[in-house]
């Protein structure tokens, strides 16, 4: 008779009961972050009322905020929850790093084509966050920050230059600017801009003019 096969033992019945509530929390977490994604890109989160994201998943008001705390805290867990489906495919859930990361933003261009909805909060939120105390501001300021660090330290090793080149860090901004804009474009005109080339041949353009000889005036 062969060897009994070993299952590994059910989890007692108190530690179920505890899973089964956090498991229902997290997916509730995860429908209220869909609706309010939905409705902050429709109508800005100034425009956005928690009763619409409420009335959208079949909840009460106060059971979002159940959830969520307060208005400005959905925000922040909103945006947060944006930037890591950025990388949710990805091995560790973390962006590369170097050279590699440019490739990356050239396939998050791609991506971002079939996620209109996350593209179109980011959008109207970033435009709202430069208004003044908009509970957004300060972690947008700190995304951008973190990002141009991130891709001028990208741009210079695809290039050679040092981290502390101030062409290096001006190439970053323009990066970021042109795949920010093209957003833009693309949320009014669908079929009029095709942003993966496009940010494709910006950042060759940018490596190639990093990497090209100076010319010397005559």
């Amino acid at each position: 008779m062969g060897a009994q096969q070993s299952w590994p033992a059910p989890p007692s019945s108190g530690a179920a009961k505890a899973q089964r509530p956090q498991k229902r929390s997290g997916l509730r977490r995860a429908e209220i972050l869909q609706a309010a994604m939905a409705v902050f890109g429709e109508r800005g989160y100034t425009g956005g009322s928690l009763q619409e994201i409420a009335e959208r998943v079949g909840m009460t008001h106060a059971g979002v905020l159940h959830h969520f705390g307060s208005k400005e805290q959905l925000l922040i867990a909103l945006l947060e929850y944006r930037d890591d489906s950025d990388v949710a495919e990805l091995d560790g859930h973390i962006a590369p790093r170097g050279a590699p990361l440019l490739e990356h933003l050239v396939e998050t261009a791609e991506v971002n084509r079939k996620r209109p909805g996350i593209v179109q909060a980011y959008t109207v939120l970033l435009g709202e966050a430069v208004t003044d105390n908009h509970p957004g501001r300060a972690f947008f300021t700190e995304r951008f920050t973190g990002l141009r660090d991130m891709v001028t330290s990208a741009v210079a090793d695809a290039t050679g230059r040092d981290m502390t080149d101030p062409d290096a860090d001006r190439a970053a901004s323009a990066i970021i600017a042109a795949m920010d804009g093209l957003q833009t474009q693309w949320l009014l005109d669908n079929d009029a801009v095709d942003m993966q080339s496009t940010v494709e041949l910006v950042i060759r353009a940018l490596v190639h003019e990093l990497t090209s000889p100076t010319v010397a005036d005559d």
